[in-house]
């Protein structure tokens, strides 16, 4: 009797890649597939410690050691000097029949493809972004070429044309944020080059997104990859599919949730909320701390903010906060370390939603029919940003800004003056999201499509690794 398949799954060790590769993980399991996760030693510490989910028992955790860094910078060094040895030394010592295929986050993409080249193993790439941020990064050659980057950062407003079937929707400030590095030899931007370079050679690529949200650039990625399976919103799937899932908000948290803003959200108005955060990543300085908290003030609005324990920068902080500003917070604010953000979108108290444009959160935001404020600061948040406010029109755009008037008057568009323009495209998006991960919806067939072309390849065997 054949071996069930045995998927490996690999993801950049950083909460928003970890999180939608453990939801696939996840749905793989439901479907009777085996998984081994693949964690630094580092995170699947942390995964252990903050979520309380259940695993299912076909979910096995395997750990690679030496590779986690304590900021971001340092994380990708990390990954470039000492991930594809220690990833192949997992692999071997396996032993037993190879895995079926190895899930790869697209920026190990570098590592995975060689590994599986050289064992014979199929590799399919997850680029846990949007369609069109894909797409951005797979045209960083041509808009070298065309000139168009690098720049000086005193034209950002300047468009970008060298992208198809984007080239009236970016400026310089909308591409990702390596592209405003000047040195294009610098390690960080060929990293990069390199990983989305490498990540054309896999069998297949995942997308973590739906068919109706960007349906003409995933066509455009037809033409360099074989096969796109697109399904998002993940979380949304996996609720789908698995009704009794105990615990889903924190099942791929690496930080430990405060439930206790849950019950601070069921005393305020239906839909009067500001949600504000920032992701796991976002620094901020002490006057942009200030900035915001004034901007959210002076809003009049009551407002949830998740202020991780990093959040302000080391050198910046302090501990004196004005006092009109401490009562006014007390009055109408809840600040948490970390949120159940999922339930949070999903409840009835929040109106809006002033985030750093992450994709997990654009997502999540989208499926809760939550208008966004973006201020994106890394990686792919520039592009997110655009997208959400020029072409799905679902949340305004405050890049590159940050002072209190202008906080304040975004709060105020998105909850008051501009509210139902925007809500009438958000409504419309977040139905769509619904409709894909229903049974025959677009997102639901494309996980069908996924697993049955795993089965569908040539056996490997499952190793059982210890949960540790």
């Amino acid at each position: 009797m054949d071996a069930p398949p045995h998927v490996l799954i690999l993801p950049f060790p950083a909460q928003g890649h970890v999180k939608p590769m453990l939801t696939l993980a996840e749905l793989l399991c439901h479907a009777g597939l085996h998984v081994t996760f693949i964690n630094t030693d580092h995170n699947h510490h942390n995964l252990r410690r903050s979520s309380s989910a259940p695993r299912p028992h076909r979910l096995r955790f395997a750990s690679i050691p030496g590779v986690h860094r304590p900021n971001i910078t340092d994380l990708f060094f990390s990954v470039m000097d000492n991930f594809k040895p220690k990833f192949r030394d997992l692999v071997v010592s396996m032993g037993g029949p190879p895995p079926t295929c190895i899930i790869a986050d697209g920026i190990m993409a570098v590592g995975a493809v060689e590994v599986g080249e050289e064992r014979g193993i199929p590799v399919i790439c997850f680029r846990t972004q949007s369609a069109c941020s894909t797409w951005t990064y797979l045209h960083l050659t041509k808009l070298i070429e065309d000139g168009e980057i690098p720049f000086s950062g005193e034209t950002m407003d300047l468009p970008i044309t060298s992208i198809p079937g984007l080239e009236n929707l970016f400026r310089r400030r909308d591409l990702p944020s390596i592209c405003r590095i000047g040195d294009l030899q610098n390690p960080i931007f060929q990293f990069f080059v390199t990983q989305t370079s490498a990540m054309t050679r896999a069998s297949a690529l995942i997308l973590h997104t739906f068919q109706n949200l960007e349906a003409a650039i995933i066509a455009k990625l037809g033409a360099i990859f074989p096969t796109i399976y697109p399904i998002g919103p993940l979380h949304a799937l996996l609720k789908a599919q698995i009704t009794d899932h105990p615990s889903p908000s924190d099942s791929g948290s690496l930080i430990p949730q405060d439930r206790s803003c849950l019950t601070w959200l069921d005393s305020q108005p239906s839909r009067s909320v500001v949600y504000v955060s920032f992701g796991s990543l976002a620094k901020l300085t002490r006057g942009q701390f200030l900035e915001f908290l004034y901007g959210l003030v002076n809003s009049g609005k009551p407002f949830l903010w998740v202020v991780r324990s990093d959040l302000v920068l080391e050198e910046d902080r302090v501990d004196e906060t004005p006092e009109e500003l401490m009562v006014a917070t007390r009055e109408r604010g809840c600040l948490v370390d970390w949120a159940p953000q999922e339930e949070v979108l999903a409840h009835w108290a929040v109106g809006g939603f002033l985030t750093h444009s992450g994709w997990n959160s654009t997502v999540e935001s989208i499926l809760a029919g939550v208008p966004m404020i973006c201020w994106p600061q890394i990686a792919d948040q520039q592009v997110n940003s655009r997208c959400a406010s020029e072409l799905w029109r679902i949340g305004v755009d405050m890049k590159d800004t940050c002072d209190r008037s202008t906080v304040e008057k975004m709060v105020r568009d998105l909850m008051e003056d501009k509210r139902e323009e925007i809500m009438k495209s958000t409504a419309e998006i977040s139905r769509m999201a619904r409709d894909s991960v229903e049974k025959g919806g677009s997102s639901h067939s494309a996980l069908e499509k996924l697993i049955e072309d795993i089965k569908s390849m040539k056996f490997g065997g499952h190793v059982s690794v210890s949960d540790k």
